[in-house]
């Protein structure tokens, strides 16, 4: 969505609304891009009461909890990458979902321990300007009074609708009162017992969600659900601050990501890297862009390989994942008219990763600027709820694609001038490194603009080199050129869903040259409010 001359009617972020003062703020405050509609007007609520991006992901990450508890449950976890306009700084922190360090092995649902609570408070604590109570009064508020379902939501409870009509916990919550099945888009959900959660939340930070007497009575819930977390676990969980993995891109353009665990972030810069380099991807031809795209993800996941632990931590140091010598060995036998030959000892097919998360991208007037990618490990986490606080269990990381692996958030910034110009975080599975690193190169790299850049059809490859998976649609010349360089094509559905923002002359110089989209893939929303 373009950057449109508006006037933004907010109401007061406390009490119940009904008594609320309207406030009128004029000007440009940003904008805001996420996977739900109903937690994108909190966020640009928040900006338009003069919160600063920090504010705006925050409130907008809560509101995500009530709207879109698939992937953004308070019982899940995530990762984003902040930069601080007035500091110049940039960061990563991470606050996922981690497996407790005692597992029941009689626990039928085993449940990762919840970050994204500690993590956003952390967060805001160190970069926020409102008020804590501000940013989750709205969540509150949806939860207690009604929120509707949205296409979103209503997609996500169709994929896993059967099984999550077994759950008794579940259902009680999002049952459908006039036919016994699950509530469905445009159907109004109350959630009481998460509102009363948020309520404490609101007015005690997370203290009495992580330690105490409420902690207690959460984990007898958790414990009820099938789920096992020792209380040392929760009571000792902190969100870890990291430096970020910087690539060079166009002039003195960095491209931040966040660094392992996840590697996702790796991925993304990696590709970035290798197309940047030498201007190679903005100097291709259409045709030969697809091309590059296939060949340096292919190789980004490739590398993964050689170095990527378990529990996605590098065998060596993080920064030297994306050192201009590694990104330039990995592209150096590179053919613009021909792919690189399948190496026979690498394990065929594609990357099996958690494909559910959601992402929140925002910027406020001063150029500072968050990407975050949050996930309960697995669609739906584990399909159970704690009883009595209304919060869906995150699933443990692990095998069969469980995890935080593909999270990709990622911020550019000039790091001559301190002006942001890009953000992006993605969903999607081994997609989303590849398709934030698309619609980047073709914004930064080229000059596209953000709304084609996001919509166009895209391309990604394998580890093990042989294939290129297209989206279906694509155009057949991009098809075409792509066989011609003797690449097996694979259609297949949507690659990713990416939400990002985009300043093309950067912030805070220039806003009339911002831009936001949600993915036409997914059912989110974009807003640029000036």
């Amino acid at each position: 969505m373009t950057a449109a001359a508006l006037v933004v009617l907010l109401s007061s972020c406390s009490g119940d609304g009904d008594d609320a003062t309207p406030r009128y703020i004029e000007g440009f405050v940003g904008g805001v891009a996420t996977d739900e509609p109903q937690a994108a007007f909190v966020g640009r609520d928040i900006l338009a009461a003069n919160g600063n991006a920090v504010d705006a992901a925050v409130a907008t990450y809560f509101a995500l909890a009530v709207t879109l508890p698939s992937s953004a449950s308070l019982g899940g976890g995530g990762v984003c990458v902040v930069f601080d306009a007035e500091r110049n700084q940039t960061r990563t922190i991470d606050f996922l979902a981690r497996a407790p360090s005692a597992v029941d092995p009689g626990s039928p649902r085993a449940a990762a321990i919840p970050g994204a609570v500690r993590g956003f408070y952390t967060l805001h604590a160190y970069y926020g300007r409102l008020h804590w109570s501000e940013l989750v009064a709205p969540a509150e508020r949806l939860a207690r009074f009604g929120a509707t379902v949205s296409r979103a939501y209503a997609e996500d409870l169709a994929v896993l609708g059967d099984a999550l009509r077994a759950e008794p916990s579940f259902v009680r919550i999002f049952a459908d009162p006039d036919d016994g099945g699950l509530v469905d888009e445009g159907d109004t959900v109350v959630q009481v017992e998460l509102a009363s959660v948020l309520s404490r939340l609101r007015n005690q930070g997370p203290a009495g969600f992580y330690t105490g007497p409420q902690a207690a009575e959460f984990l007898r819930a958790v414990d009820q659900a099938g789920g096992s977390i020792p209380r040392m676990d929760l009571d000792g969980y902190q969100a870890a601050w990291r430096p970020t993995l910087e690539v060079a891109l166009d002039g003195n353009q960095m491209a931040h990501v966040a660094s392992p665990p996840p590697s996702g972030g790796v991925i993304t810069a990696q590709i970035l890297g290798m197309l940047a380099e030498a201007d190679r991807y903005a100097d291709a031809t259409p045709g030969e862009r697809g091309h590059l795209l296939v060949e340096a993800s292919s190789r980004a996941f490739a590398d993964r390989e050689q170095w990527q632990q378990a529990g996605d931590a590098a065998r060596v140091p993080a920064p030297d994942l994306v050192a201009p010598e590694r990104i330039k060995a990995l592209f150096q036998s590179y053919r613009a008219d021909a792919r690189q030959p399948a190496d026979p000892s690498r394990r065929p097919g594609a990357m099996l990763e958690n494909p559910a998360a959601a992402s929140i991208v925002t910027v406020d007037r001063d150029g500072s600027a968050v990407a975050c990618s949050v996930t309960l490990n697995s669609l739906f986490g584990t399909g159970r709820v704690a009883a009595g606080t209304g919060i869906l269990l995150a699933s443990l990381p692990g095998p069969g694609g469980r995890g935080a692996t593909a999270l990709t958030p990622m911020v550019v910034i000039d790091d001559d001038k301190e002006d942001f110009y890009f953000a992006a975080a993605a969903s999607g599975g081994s997609a989303a490194p590849t398709a934030v690193a698309g619609v980047a190169a073709e914004v930064l790299l080229v000059g596209e603009t953000l709304d084609r850049a996001i919509a166009q059809r895209r391309v990604m490859g394998a580890i093990d080199l042989d294939r290129a998976f297209v989206e279906r649609g694509a155009d057949e010349e991009l098809i075409a050129g792509l066989r011609q360089r003797g690449h097996a094509v694979a259609l297949t559905g949507g690659l990713g869903r990416v939400n990002a923002i985009a300043c093309r002359a950067g912030l805070p110089d220039a806003p009339q040259t911002c831009n936001a989209a949600a993915d036409p893939r997914g059912s989110g929303l974009a807003i640029m409010a000036d």
